[in-house]
């Protein structure tokens, strides 16, 4: 029996029809797993993720899959968004297991709550040298049986790691305390710029995902401490997400990451809090350089929100737009040239060449083979031409007939606060009532 189609989140509610005996996370499931002397099988995730919905359609989906689940374990889904307490401990686990971590997580764990083992997404079959679920569910379930003296070892290790690492004063007190100083400031800086991509921007490799407090922190300390290596690695960082993929170039609002070095190709989920930090950065760029295209970032990224992640009734603000539309990653955002040349008419080429617009295109959805290009500025710093300005308005209204990604209603106060942090600072800033 499916139990999640009560449930206020979104995310479950996805779930709700699911071949699997899905429980959502509370003492009732535990207490089944304590009863009859099985593992849990926990599955984290949120609405808005990607791969979350790959991982639905190739297992959760799947009568096959779900028997498999059903006979082995008791299975408990969550939100990550909704409840974070429960992801930020078992993600914890997850990266001790295997030294990343991400979403959809799949952690299994004893009847009392101790994970065991665990990981993120993983494929129906073997593939591309990864594990298929169903074979690491048969394997975890055979353990379970014949092994337990060991996986209950593995979870007592995990535990006591757990245990330490979220143990507030476990180390230092009073006498770390005592060390803190206007140095740590100045090693943080020296830190950040030892992973800084000069040409590209952005802190670290593929894939990037925008590190706005990384880039707030550095516009304070060039406030505090003027240096041209540090507004560099403003300016160029500012510059380079604002030029890619990963901003949406027509509807304004930045996408969650980047799966290259670039920013060209995201993954096209927008997200809540996303939208707050990097409008707060983009603001704080633009009052330290006086740049104009920083400002007009955090304009469209406000607009973004205020158009279409705002509650219609209450003053509240929704969580977050999928990457998918009709069942394709994308479909919403990208354009074919002979769209372009459609709907811009007489401005198509200025579009085409600020753009970057080609006929073979710059993204393949690998789910489903559609294809076409992700706009982006060819130059970063180019203030957009007239011909595209008045372009970018006829796509926009041509876009507004597409079938949207899904919205995810949910209202999070600890996300509607940042937001409401950026409105009242670009309020003041901007003279923006």
């Amino acid at each position: 029996m499916n139990r999640l189609g009560s449930e206020t989140s979104p995310y479950l509610r996805q779930h709700a029809d699911n071949p699997v005996d899905w429980y959502p996370w509370g003492d009732e499931a535990f207490a089944r797993a304590r009863a009859e002397d099985r593992p849990v099988l926990l599955s984290v995730g949120y609405s808005s993720c990607h791969w979350c919905h790959v991982m639905a359609h190739e297992s959760f989906e799947d009568p096959d899959v779900a028997a498999v689940m059903n006979r082995l374990f008791v299975n408990v889904k969550v939100d990550r968004e909704e409840r974070p307490d429960v992801d930020a401990v078992y993600m914890q686990a997850v990266q001790a297991l295997t030294g990343r971590g991400g979403w959809p997580m799949t952690v299994f764990l004893a009847p009392d709550g101790r994970p065991f083992f665990g990981g993120t997404y993983f494929p129906k079959d073997d593939r591309h040298g990864m594990p298929g679920f169903v074979r690491v569910m048969e394997a975890v379930g055979e353990a379970w049986r014949t092994q337990r003296d060991q996986l209950g070892e593995q979870a007592g290790r995990l535990h006591d790691l757990l245990a330490r690492s979220t143990g507030f004063g476990a180390a230092g007190g009073a006498e770390s305390a005592a060390q803190l100083s206007p140095e740590v400031l100045s090693q943080a800086v020296s830190a950040v710029a030892s992973q800084f991509d000069p040409r590209f921007g952005g802190f670290g490799g593929a894939p990037k995902f925008p590190q706005a407090m990384t880039i707030d922190f550095l516009a304070r300390m060039y406030v505090r401490d003027p240096s041209a290596e540090t507004l560099d690695m403003v300016q160029v960082s500012l510059d380079a997400m604002a030029a890619g993929g990963m901003y949406d170039q027509i509807g304004g609002g930045f996408h969650r990451y980047s799966v290259d070095d670039y920013w060209l190709v995201p993954h096209f989920e927008k997200m809540l809090y996303d939208q707050a930090l990097l409008a707060g950065a983009y603001l704080h760029g633009y009052l330290v350089t006086g740049e104009a295209r920083y400002r007009r970032v955090v304009e469209e990224t406000v607009g973004y929100v205020l158009r279409d992640l705002t509650h219609a009734r209450e003053p509240a603000f929704f969580s977050a737009e999928d990457a998918d539309s009709d069942g394709v990653e994308g479909k919403f955002y990208v354009w074919s040239r002979a769209e372009i040349e459609q709907v811009c008419g007489e401005d198509a080429d200025a579009v085409i060449r600020s753009f970057g617009v080609t006929d073979a295109g710059n993204f393949e959805d690998p789910h489903t083979g559609f294809r076409g290009n992700i706009l982006h500025l060819v130059d970063r710093r180019e203030e957009l031409p007239e011909a595209v300005a008045r372009a970018r308005a006829k796509l926009f209204a041509a876009r507004e007939q597409r079938v949207r990604p899904g919205l995810d209603d949910k209202v999070l106060l600890g996300w509607n606060a940042l937001f409401l942090r950026v409105l009242a600072e670009g309020a003041a800033a901007l003279e923006r009532d």
